[in-house]
Formats: C-alpha cells, sequence, structure tokens
C-alpha cells in the first residue's frame, strides 16, 4: 500500500482481508454439513419383516383347530442407536466491519477542510511576513532618502559656504581694486585740476601783467567777502536735500575750486555727529559747481564754508 502523498487527503486504507474471511467461513460450514451427512446416513438400517396370522372367533369349532405353531423367538432387542451428538457449529468468522463510505466520505472532508485551513493559515502568515517585509523595506529605503537627501543638502550647503566666500573674497577684492582705481582718478583729477588750476592763473596773471600790476592780487581772491560767501552758501543751499529737524547740526567744509568756479575738492574739516546730514552737503557742493563768483569776475581758490542747518532751512 503506498502511503498518502504529502498536502493530499488522508486516505483509508483498503481491508484486503474481506474475501479471505468469507471464503473460510464457507469452507467450515461446508466441513460441518458433510460431518452430519455422514452421520445420519451410518445410523440408517434396513427394516425387519414380522409375519401375523389372523383368526376369526366364529369358525373355531368346525375347524380343527391348527397346530399350535412354536412361539417363534422373540426378536433380539434392537439395540438403541447411539444418539448422535451434533458438534456445535463453530462460530462464523466474523469479517471486520467494511468502513462505511458516509464515514470515509466524512473524514475525507475533515481532512480536506484541515488541509484547506492549514493552507489558509500558511497563506495568511506568508502574506503578514511579505507586509512586514515590503513595510521594513519601505521604512528603509526612506531612511536612506532621507540621509542621502541630508547629506545632499549639506554637501550644497558647503558649496554654497564656499562659494559666497569666494564670491565675497572676489567683493572685496573688486572693492578694494575700485577704491583704489577711485582714489587714483580723484588724484589724477585733482591733479589734473590743480594743472588746469595752475595754467589758469598762469594766464590771468600775464594778462593782469600786460595791463596793470594791481589786478593781479585781485586775481586770488583778495580779503574775505561777506556776499561772496553768502552767495556761494546760497547756491549750495538750493541743492540740499535734507528733512532732519535738528537745528543744532553744523558742518565745516574747506572747498577748492579752480577760477572757473569748478569745485574740484571738498574736505570735511569738522562733522556735525549726523553721517546724513554730511553727506547731503557734499551732494549739494557737488551740485553747486560752478560756485558763484565776487563781483570782480575772480573767486577764492580755497575757501572754509560753515552749514548750519537752522541757517539752511
Amino acid at each position: 500500500m503506498k502511503p498518502a502523498t504529502a498536502g493530499g487527503p488522508y486516505k483509508v486504507p483498503r481491508q484486503n482481508e474481506g474475501w479471505r474471511s468469507i471464503v473460510l467461513a464457507v469452507a467450515m460450514h461446508a466441513v460441518l454439513l458433510l460431518f452430519l451427512w455422514v452421520g445420519v446416513s451410518w445410523q440408517n438400517n434396513e427394516p425387519t419383516e414380522v409375519q401375523a396370522e389372523i383368526w376369526d372367533m366364529k369358525v373355531q369349532d368346525a375347524a380343527p383347530p391348527a397346530p399350535t405353531p412354536e412361539p417363534a423367538p422373540e426378536p433380539e432387542p434392537e439395540p438403541e442407536p447411539t444418539p448422535v451428538v451434533k458438534t456445535p457449529p463453530p462460530p462464523p468468522v466474523e469479517a471486520p466491519p467494511a468502513p462505511k463510505e458516509p464515514d470515509i466520505a466524512l473524514e475525507r472532508l475533515k481532512a480536506k477542510k484541515k488541509l484547506e485551513e492549514k493552507k489558509l493559515a500558511e497563506a495568511k502568515e506568508a502574506k503578514l511576513k511579505q507586509e512586514a517585509e515590503e513595510k521594513q523595506a519601505k521604512l528603509d529605503a526612506k531612511k536612506l532618502a532621507e540621509k542621502k537627501l541630508a547629506e545632499q543638502k549639506l554637501k550644497e550647503e558647503k558649496e554654497q559656504a564656499e562659494k559666497d566666500k569666494k564670491e565675497l573674497a572676489e567683493k572685496e577684492k573688486d572693492k578694494k581694486k575700485a577704491a583704489a582705481e577711485k582714489l587714483a582718478k580723484e588724484k589724477a583729477e585733482k591733479a589734473a585740476k590743480d594743472k588746469a588750476f595752475a595754467a589758469e592763473m598762469s594766464r590771468i596773471t600775464g594778462s593782469a601783467a600786460k595791463g596793470s600790476t594791481g589786478t593781479a592780487a585781485q586775481s586770488t581772491g583778495g580779503r574775505s567777502d561777506g556776499g561772496y560767501e553768502a552767495a556761494v552758501r546760497a547756491k549750495i543751499k538750493s541743492n540740499l536735500a535734507f528733512g532732519g529737524a535738528d537745528d543744532t547740526l553744523t558742518a565745516t567744509y574747506l572747498i577748492t575750486q579752480l577760477p572757473s568756479g569748478e569745485v574740484i575738492n571738498k574736505r570735511k574739516i569738522k562733522g556735525s555727529g549726523s553721517t546724513a546730514y554730511d553727506e547731503a552737503i557734499e551732494n549739494a557742493i557737488e551740485k553747486s559747481s560752478p560756485l558763484p563768483k565776487k563781483k570782480d569776475g575772480t573767486v577764492e581758490r580755497e575757501f572754509t564754508a560753515v552749514f548750519k542747518l537752522k541757517d539752511m532751512h
């Protein structure tokens, strides 16, 4: 008999002893019947013959009496037949009850149901395990992505910091370079203006020497002229753009100009304490170039101007 295959339904083994038991029982009954038939045949003897005479009582006197026959010997009594003791038949050999088909079907159904439940449980367990593995894989992937993102962000921040540092260094370099160029330009402009001023002064001085000896002194500006300074301050005041209300602000500047009145330099001697007011004064001076001249057409090459905010309103 082949064993049940793994995973297949349970099969009840077939009973192969049924036919053997039936044949053995039939043989025993046949032997018993033969034994009984032989015993009955051995007890049956042939029957003994018996003769009898019949006498009529009415004709007893007319006829001579018949000779009295010798009494026949009494027959020996027949021996009593030996009672046949019937041997009780052996108990029939009961064949093992054949399994009921419904019970087998029920067992198969139970085994099939149990197998299906087992497969279902295994499938459910495998599904839960797969879901747990997928969830863990997603979590690991998310952590890895976050780690890579953080590393990328840190790398970008470092690169940006290096870039900003480099740009700042370049800006500082450019700023220094621009400051140096501006300073060189201012020096060159100042030198050019000084040269032009010297040429203009030489021209004025030369023309004055040809004309009269007193005009040379006037070309250099002579004494301070209150009206001249008022005219210069008034022009600068017209170009001043400052909205402060502190009348105590006062700034003092040294202004250098060409004979034509063009401002070539302005130097702050004393600040007002307000950077905004100082810058506004400087811008107003630049916008006011060329400055007004004196009545005689001359200018003062350098003069000091005091700018009080209360006088500039």
